[in-house]
């Protein structure tokens, strides 16, 4: 049976501690957790470091990474539970491209 991939937008906020020069392996680590599920990823902006609008675990910056993915529904759970056992990631949030 065929899987149908579809369009998801995955925002992620990395913790400040990441340092610039670390970011990029942290960014393959995030792609890495897409492909391994049969997914893709389409796209990557990286926005840079910014302020929270409230702390999240007494950090006020973040790393801001937009990524649009195509991936098969049933693989987002699992997807979602690696992002949240991730140190690096202090916010996650993937929706439906389009919504």
């Amino acid at each position: 049976m065929a899987t149908t991939l579809r369009d998801y937008e995955l925002m992620v906020i990395l913790s400040p501690d990441v340092g610039d020069d670390v970011i990029n392996e942290s960014l393959e680590r995030l792609n890495l957790g897409v492909t391994s599920r049969g997914g893709e990823v389409v796209d990557v902006n990286h926005w840079g470091r910014r302020r929270l609008a409230y702390p999240i675990n007494r950090h006020y910056e973040g790393n801001y990474v937009v990524s649009q993915i195509k991936l098969d529904p049933t693989e987002v759970p699992g997807l979602e539970g690696s992002l949240r056992i991730s140190e690096e990631v202090i916010r996650h949030m993937i929706v439906k491209a389009g919504e």
